[in-house]
């Protein structure tokens, strides 16, 4: 009895070391040469140390036995193995299909079809109707039938304008006329607000494992030390960015003073000779083609400067195609990521320290000018600006000139 019980052990640990080996049909026939090497109540004896059960064992000693039975290729013989549950439930598929429709988006014949339901809660009304399949096999069938997860994304830019590429094609060929001549570019917009404090700033950053940097919980605006107003100007044909970053309103005033900040301590050395500045700008905003103190202030810059102002704006839902969203404030969100802006000075520092492989440089300032908001330009006012529009789409297009 001893060496018996001794046997079954010696089964046991041979069996534990070979396990990560086996496959389906080399396992069975292991299992089946020990029972039969065992002897008497081997089946048994192999059975209870190994789990293998007893028909699996007996199965295994027919085919050691029997050697043309079983294909040497194969694991199973043809047909073999656990049916798949769309052969054994023919109608399941299009009981999930049901369930799965009326929440499907995108068009049907789409190469890649999605669902916002989860696979627990298809698998439990699967259940519900009589059919008989677990989460992970709703899961595998979905895939089959090319659904997956997906989060939205944001790609509608809204009702597009007639005109739209019209447009896209008037700036680009004004910006292509005007590197000809060597004659400055510019690109402005504002990034949106930025709250002052210890606050969560998207993206991460290398820390000490277990170590992160600590902000608060909540992003309530602390009203001493309030938000700021980053306003951009990207000189296109320089790969050359400048920042204002404001304490107070996005206006027409902070945004046009902006520009000419840029104009007296980067534009003009660059630009010597030039008698015409080109901007291109959304069409809503602080910079809006409709804004009136906008063109107010552009008349007073290009007085100040004796240059023919050029404007193109973009049509509306378009901004994303301004170049300095995806040439310069890209940038400047990849540098700061992760980071509290705990102060004005760390905005500052963090936007005047972005570059990239390409050679962009940005400069940056605190602009601590208070700018009212609500300032209201009167018709006569507005009359006596010097604007000349162009044919196509006056109201995007037109060229602010000095005041003779």
């Amino acid at each position: 009895m001893k060496n018996r019980a001794d046997a079954k052990t010696i089964i046991q640990l041979k069996y534990q070391k070979m396990l990560p080996i086996l496959n389906e049909k080399s396992r069975r026939y292991w299992a089946a040469i020990e029972a039969y090497a065992y002897g008497w109540g081997g089946v048994a004896g192999v059975c209870k140390v190994t789990g293998i059960s007893k028909a699996t064992i007996h199965k295994g000693l027919k085919e050691i036995h029997n050697k043309n039975s079983l294909d040497s290729n194969r694991l199973r013989k043809k047909g073999g193995g656990r049916k798949k549950i769309i052969n054994q439930q023919s109608s399941i598929i299009a009981a999930i299909e049901a369930i799965v429709d009326p929440t499907s988006r995108g068009d049907p014949e789409s190469p890649l079809r999605w669902t916002s339901k989860s696979v627990r809660k298809i698998c439990k009304q699967l259940n519900a109707q009589s059919f008989k399949i677990s989460f992970k096999s709703v899961a595998s069938i979905l895939k089959k039938l090319e659904y997956s997860l997906q989060g939205n994304k944001k790609t509608k830019e809204g009702k597009s304008h007639i005109d739209r590429d019209a447009q896209f094609h008037f700036i680009n060929q004004s910006v292509t006329e005007f590197h000809k001549k060597g004659l400055p570019t510019i690109s402005v917009d504002t990034k949106k607000k930025e709250n002052i404090g210890e606050y969560k700033n998207n993206g991460k950053e290398y820390c000490k494992q277990g170590e992160p940097i600590k902000v608060d919980s909540h992003d309530f605006p602390d009203k001493r030390l309030g938000k700021v107003v980053p306003y951009g100007v990207y000189d296109i044909g320089k790969n050359k960015g400048w920042v204002s970053v404001g304490i107070s309103g996005d206006t027409a005033e902070f945004a046009v003073n902006t520009i000419r900040t840029w104009w007296y301590k980067m534009g003009q050395q660059v630009y010597p000779n030039a008698t015409e500045l080109l901007i291109t700008a959304d069409c809503g905003g602080s910079n809006g083609y409709r804004v009136r103190l906008w063109k107010k202030e552009l008349q007073k810059f290009a007085n100040e400067t004796g240059m023919n102002i050029r404007i193109c704006h973009f049509p509306p839902a378009t901004s994303k195609w301004n170049k300095i969203e995806h040439r310069m404030f890209s940038y400047i969100s990849i540098n700061w990521r992760g980071k509290p802006l705990i102060s004005r000075e760390t905005v500052v520092k963090l936007i005047g320290s972005t570059r990239s492989e390409k050679g962009l440089e940005i400069r940056a300032v605190l602009d601590k000018n208070n700018y009212k908001t609500g300032i209201e330009v009167s018709d006569e006012e507005f009359f006596r600006l010097n604007i000349e529009v162009e044919a196509f789409h006056p109201e995007w297009n037109y060229i602010i000139k000095p005041n003779r």
